[in-house]
């Protein structure tokens, strides 16, 4: 396979500087955010000229309680060969619980929650990851996460779980140094260590980012400077392996060309210093043999696990009691970082409603989550948010409540409105008729 080196995370925003950066060796991009069919001209062009591009997944949710769903795993399939990518990355993480296994409605977190460190919860998580596998055309490679939260009663520390996720399925890592600080931070969990403790021979890339610390909790945000003590990880990472490659990670708030350039160096020296050579090490295939792993877990622990991270997502997202052994004051941070996340990404699928509500469009959305949990992605999010603010009488003036509706008409149909009157006044008639 190609040969990595030093990376960055293209998004829309920088497209431009990142064609024009020096020494960029491959990109990233959100899986979720590509159309096969349509890839953005940049991508295009930044593949014409050699560079890699790598898609990466937050939406399938292998720690999950559920098997993947076939849908997501072959959408994903889909954008690695429109990519021509090398391999393809995913998170070690929960993002839905509920449904079919607890007898409840689903919900979606709309963010990367942590999986227990438990056996029940490896034990699941091998036989999805071994399902994705078969259904990828490349290797495929996941994530630590950050985490604000702790699990109680886990059986095992980071590094022993990923050592033993890559000894039984033969899966990649990628190691997210920023996520090391985060839950070192949060979680009090000692970054040499679980470096100490990792399989680095299964190690596909690196992640490195930026966030900030608040009334003493880190916020993995994206959107801020690389601290020091994130790039102090990276070295010691260097120091233990020579790393594929390295990647910078930005979501939000980007800086000029060059303060990005000035990271990128600042993560190449990292490298050096450990004696890592420059992240120049080739990808191959599987770290290691599935051969002779143990078998498909018992349903029962799919639905022990499920019970769990339907009881935790339901406290963070409906304002159920917090469950037994949680820290409900760190519950209560999540809960409101998940719901502030929700109204910026709302506001981002959906730009034209803050347009509309002004100031109060946050506070709108965010007395709107309190009581709806989000059950069907971002772009559903935002059409039920509207519907709640035309049913609801919560727009008093006249002139914003015409303005939502006429937006919530354009958008909820199966086709665009028409400018002729009465198809218009034909198709609002049998909306109102299918609501009742």
């Amino acid at each position: 396979m190609e040969r990595l080196g030093t990376g960055i995370g293209w998004r829309p925003e920088i497209a431009d500087a990142v064609e024009r950066m020096p020494g960029i060796d491959w990109v990233e991009v959100v899986a979720e955010n590509v159309c096969p069919g349509h890839l953005p001209e940049s991508l295009r062009r930044l593949r014409e000229r050699g560079v890699t591009v790598i898609p990466h997944g937050v939406s399938l949710g292998l720690g999950g309680a559920e098997r993947p769903d076939a849908g997501r795993l072959t959408a994903l399939a889909e954008r690695v060969e429109a990519l021509g990518a090398p391999l393809v990355t995913e998170h070690i993480a929960f993002v839905r619980a509920g449904g079919p296994l607890t007898a409840s409605p689903r919900l979606e977190a709309g963010h990367l929650l942590p999986v227990p460190r438990t056996r029940d919860a490896l034990d699941v998580l091998c036989e999805n990851i071994r399902i994705a596998q078969d259904a990828l055309p490349v290797p495929l490679a996941v994530e630590n996460i950050a985490a604000l939260i702790s699990w109680p009663g886990e059986e095992m520390t980071e590094g022993q779980f990923l050592y033993d996720l890559a000894d039984r399925t033969g899966v990649r890592l990628l190691i997210d140094v920023a996520n090391l600080h985060t839950n070192h931070v949060n979680r009090a969990e000692d970054p040499a260590e679980a470096l100490a403790e990792l399989p680095l021979e299964a190690l596909a890339y690196v992640h490195v980012a930026g966030g900030f610390e608040r009334d003493g909790v880190w916020h993995d945000s994206h959107a801020h400077p690389v601290p020091r003590p994130v790039l102090d990880i990276l070295t010691d990472l260097a120091s233990r392996v020579s790393p594929p490659g390295v990647l910078l990670e930005r979501d939000e708030n980007f800086p000029e060309p060059g303060e990005l350039e000035g990271e990128l160096k600042a993560i190449r020296d990292a490298v050096e210093k450990g004696g890592g050579g420059g992240a120049g090490h080739a990808v191959t295939g599987s770290a290691a043999s599935s051969e002779g792993s143990a078998g498909a877990p018992a349903e029962a622990a799919r639905q022990r696990l499920a019970l769990a991270q339907t009881a935790l997502l339901s406290a963070l997202v409906a304002g159920t009691p917090t469950p037994e052994g949680f820290d409900r004051v760190r519950l209560g941070v999540q809960a409101r970082a998940l719901a502030g996340k929700r109204a910026d990404v709302v506001a981002k699928v959906a730009p034209e409603l803050p347009l509309i509500l002004g100031a109060g469009y946050r506070p709108a959305f965010l007395a709107y989550a309190q009581g709806s949990p989000m059950t069907d992605g971002y772009r559903r999010d935002a059409l039920t948010f509207a519907e709640h603010l035309l049913l609801g009488g919560a727009l008093a003036d006249a002139r914003t409540r015409r303005r939502v509706r006429e937006w919530w008409l354009e958008r909820s149909g199966p086709a665009p409105r028409s400018r002729r009157p009465a198809v218009r006044l034909a198709r609002a008639t049998r909306k109102v008729l299918l609501r009742h």
